[in-house]
């Protein structure tokens, strides 16, 4: 079978690796591999502290693929900064302390591993936390890996094991007889295959040619800033309303702050507001990161569908398979996403653990 997978991030790239490891003919279609949504992720692979009220069959998908991340990494090889110091969530105010009460009491219902810390108790976790932060809850199975060494041990797993990158724009899907046949490219160069897979992030939902997918684009901001190691794992806050997130990577003291949830199309701006309060809630919540070098500002897209949950598997088109709409948690569904698509096109279904995210039945 020949597969022709468009979009070359974290999805595409992992769907690719896994497809050839099981014998396919497979092409990565993509003008810039990892310069999307890859590029800015912050890496968390939080299905505890990231999955919202009501969403548990996503937190169910995002534990299977936490679960399958070990092997994933070793069979992947190369040099993947994976952080398993878990994460805090931490309060500074009473109503703070009120919504940490309520997540540690949902936790303990759905029997997930949470504990409940004092500030004392959370600062000696993470000394570089602020005097005032009153309590926090610890999830201790929440990790963090960095993405963009990922996607390099992807891409350069993927050419390993046979996959064709083709670094060319795409113009259309193409389309025959009710089946989708291949991609044309920018320059006109016509690419046929058994199957297509749509794994093009925020921009599936406007694929010309492909049929019409509820995935928009979710703009956000993010920071990464450089200087002494801060933190040993992730730290998530609310200050004033406002959520941000603190992640470590690499032995260099670099970390992450984000990010912004933007209805903006696709806006690439870098806004100074949105900078200015990364940065004011950052240094809140950790006074000493005033003091790091901020390195980069990044605008990039989600791709969000309507229940915040991927679409896995075969569209209303025959030949075309969807990978596409993971929203906040495209790396974490890495692993999972890209078993499930290879095995789909191999065996011909999708596990079951993916099944709930088939397309069918979710696009109106």
């Amino acid at each position: 079978m020949t597969v022709l997978v468009a979009g070359g991030g974290l999805i595409g790239l992992a769907v690719a690796w896994r497809a050839a490891q099981r014998g396919l003919d497979v092409t990565v279609v993509d003008e810039a591999p990892g310069s999307g949504a890859s590029l800015a992720a912050a890496g968390m692979l939080a299905p505890l502290t990231e999955a919202a009220y009501g969403e548990e069959a996503l937190r169910a998908l995002s534990r299977e693929s936490l679960a399958r991340y070990p092997a994933f990494l070793a069979d992947l090889g190369g040099d993947v900064d994976l952080r398993t110091a878990g994460t805090l969530e931490v309060g500074f105010d009473a109503d703070d302390m009120a919504a940490l009460d309520r997540l540690h009491a949902y936790y303990l219902e759905s029997g997930l591993p949470v504990e409940r810390l004092t500030g004392s108790q959370a600062r000696r976790r993470e000394p570089a936390l602020s005097p005032r932060v009153r309590g926090a809850l610890h999830a201790p199975s929440d990790h963090s890996v960095e993405p963009r060494s990922l996607h390099a041990a992807l891409l350069a797993a993927a050419v390993d094991a046979g996959v064709h990158i083709d670094r060319s724009r795409i113009a259309a899907l193409t389309v025959d007889g009710g089946r989708a046949i291949g991609l044309r490219l920018a320059d006109g160069t016509e690419l046929t295959a058994d199957t297509v897979v749509l794994a093009l992030g925020a921009w599936s939902g406007s694929l010309p040619g492909a049929p019409p997918l509820p995935v928009r684009p979710v703009k956000g901001q993010i920071l990464r800033l450089r200087g002494d190691t801060l933190l040993d794992g992730t730290i998530r806050a609310l200050v004033r309303g406002q959520h941000v997130y603190l992640v470590p990577h690499g032995t260099d003291g670099g970390l992450v702050v984000g990010a912004t949830s933007e209805e903006l199309g696709f806006d690439p701006t870098v806004t100074a507001g949105a900078v200015h309060i990364l940065l004011r809630d950052a240094i809140e919540v950790v006074p000493d990161v005033a003091e790091l070098e901020l390195v980069e500002t990044l605008a990039r897209w989600r791709p969000g569908t309507p229940d915040n949950a991927p679409l896995l598997g075969p569209s209303s088109l025959p030949g075309l398979v969807l990978a596409t709409g993971h929203h906040r948690n495209g790396v974490l569904l890495t692993p999972a996403t890209a078993d499930a698509i290879a095995e789909l096109l191999t065996e011909g279904a999708l596990p079951s653990f993916a099944a709930p995210f088939a397309p069918d039945g979710r696009i109106g």
